[in-house]
């Protein structure tokens, strides 16, 4: 199956936020970069997203019909949610640094976690449909999941695959 991985365009979060599933808005303007995206993909495809508006944006450019998939959230990251990564306790930061993996965000989740659901995703929902390409607008923690599953690449190893904002990355599953 033809599977096009989309990441979301720049959000309007300052460098260095901590945002993972808090609800916020893209860049303007964006329509140019959509536009971009948009010819990159076939025109019939289903196209999947995460809910956050980030996401919902880029994927209603592309279709008027898209299916949102909790699933395909980013990782919760809990307590550290919008705040500075340099204000986050270094209790809590040094040990999910060195094992970002399995350690779980203070209210938030692992990686792992993030790494189930979204194969829960691509198990019991992409293998259903078989019938056209497959356009998956979402963030760079769940594109990192697939490319890692894909490839038996180790969930330690995921930020070797470099996932810019607005990036299109075609794969097949």
């Amino acid at each position: 199956m033809e599977v096009y991985l989309v990441r979301h365009t720049e959000t309007v979060c300052e460098k260095g936020i901590c945002y993972g599933q808090s609800d916020v808005r893209i860049l303007e303007p964006y329509l140019e970069i959509f536009e971009s995206i948009k010819n990159q993909i076939p025109d019939d495809v289903t196209v999947y997203s995460s809910p956050l508006i980030r996401c919902t944006e880029l994927a209603n450019y592309l279709s008027n019909k898209i299916i949102t998939d909790n699933r395909l959230l980013e990782m919760n990251f809990g307590d550290w949610e919008m705040k500075n990564w340099d204000a986050i306790p270094p209790d809590d930061f040094t040990p999910w640094m060195n094992d970002f993996v399995n350690v779980t965000v203070p209210n938030g989740e692992s990686f792992v976690e993030l790494y189930n659901r979204v194969n829960d995703f691509i198990e019991n929902e992409l293998h259903n449909n078989t019938s056209k390409p497959v356009v998956i607008v979402a963030h760079a923690g769940v594109i990192r999941s697939i490319l890692c599953k894909m490839s038996n690449l180790p969930l330690k190893d995921a930020f070797n695959n470099k996932v810019d904002f607005g990036s299109v990355i075609k794969v097949n599953l």
